[in-house]
């Protein structure tokens, strides 16, 4: 056999070995110089190429019995690598051959084995089925005995069945009439609460109404106060400058009083000058009424003008409890009829609706 990995390095290394131990270098000697390893053809080539390398280099002739030796040598190795090629696949095909009997044994021995546990089985269900046909047999006659007896009861049974379905025919007929007088209650309820629901947005609806008009008096209220308070602050300014008139006049009095404390001193002196200024003084004390009697009808207009501006704000303010508490009112009655809107109908609703279901 061939070793693998041979090199031409070593066939020149052992057959230079020879040579120098005085030895023919033959194919044989190689091959056993290199340890019985290594293809003779190989090595038969080697040395041909290391022959004719150095035969071109040296110019040695080679004898014929060389030669022959040579010749013969190679076909010998030829002879012996075809012969260890054909044993080779002579084993290989006995060893083949060996591994599928073996392979055929095994599976006949396989089959052998699975029809004889068949076999057992078969024998054992065989025993199982007679066990099985005496339990059968007397399963028949029990049978036949429970089967008149089950006829009987079914006789009986057909009886109790037929009793049942008029039972039941009659309590259909019960629950039949009960779903409709229960339908016709739901139908009422829906119509009485669909009633008390547009009854209730019709009350919302007013209400938001009359929210809506006090809302507008309100505003018409509101603009009358605006144009009190208007009217209240152009009497002060005329209060004010009556008020200033008064004063003037007053002052004038004064001055006039002061007029006349002179004139009377100078009185004694010219009677005819003291006449006219009398006469002067009772004119001036004239105007100064007038002026003190229209200071007064002044203040008493201010005065009525200040008790209707008083009572316009109470009024509003009246009004503007009366409309915060109305809005509470509506807001709260919202509230409750949303949570509850049962609470907010009629009592003879609410003992219709109440009925129990």
């Amino acid at each position: 056999m061939a070793r693998t990995g041979l090199y031409q390095s070593e066939v020149k290394k052992a057959r230079d070995a020879l040579i120098a131990q005085g030895k023919h270098p033959s194919v044989d000697a190689v091959r056993i110089a290199l340890g019985n390893t290594g293809s003779k053809t190989t090595i038969h080539k080697y040395l041909k190429e290391l022959g004719e390398a150095e035969g071109d280099a040296g110019g040695r002739k080679i004898s014929i019995s060389e030669a022959l030796q040579e010749l013969v040598a190679r076909l010998a190795a030829q002879l012996q690598e075809e012969g260890e090629a054909r044993i080779a696949a002579i084993e290989a095909q006995c060893l083949e051959n060996d591994r599928l009997r073996a392979g055929t044994l095994a599976a006949l021995q396989k089959d052998n084995e699975v029809l004889a546990g068949q076999r057992d089985r078969a024998d054992a269900m065989s025993k199982q089925e007679q066990a099985a046909h005496e339990r059968t047999r007397s399963a028949l006659q029990n049978e036949s005995i429970g089967r008149h007896t089950a006829e009987q009861q079914v006789a009986d049974l057909k009886e109790r069945l037929a009793e049942n379905e008029r039972h039941r025919l009659s309590i259909e007929e019960k629950h039949k009439h009960a779903r409709e007088a229960l339908e016709h209650y739901r139908q009422s309820v829906k119509e009485q609460r669909d009633q008390n629901q547009r009854r209730h947005e019709q009350q919302v609806q007013q209400l938001q109404a009359e929210m809506r008009q006090l809302q507008q008096s309100l505003a018409v209220k509101q603009d009358d106060i605006t144009g009190l308070n208007q009217e209240g602050a152009r009497l002060v300014a005329n209060l004010s400058h009556a008020q200033a008139a008064l004063y003037d006049q007053q002052a004038q009095g004064r001055q006039l009083a002061q007029q006349i404390t002179a004139l009377q001193d100078s009185a004694r002196q010219a009677t005819t000058l003291i006449a006219g200024k009398e006469a002067q003084a009772v004119a001036m004390q004239d105007q100064a009424a007038t002026a003190e009697a229209k200071a007064e009808a002044s203040a008493a207009r201010v005065r009525e003008l200040e008790l209707a501006l008083a009572t316009a704000r109470a009024t509003l303010a009246s009004q503007q409890e009366v409309y915060s508490a109305l809005r509470d009112h509506l807001a709260h009655r919202e509230q409750k009829a949303e949570e509850n809107p049962k609470d907010w109908a009629d009592p003879d609703e609410q003992a219709t609706v109440a009925k129990p279901t």
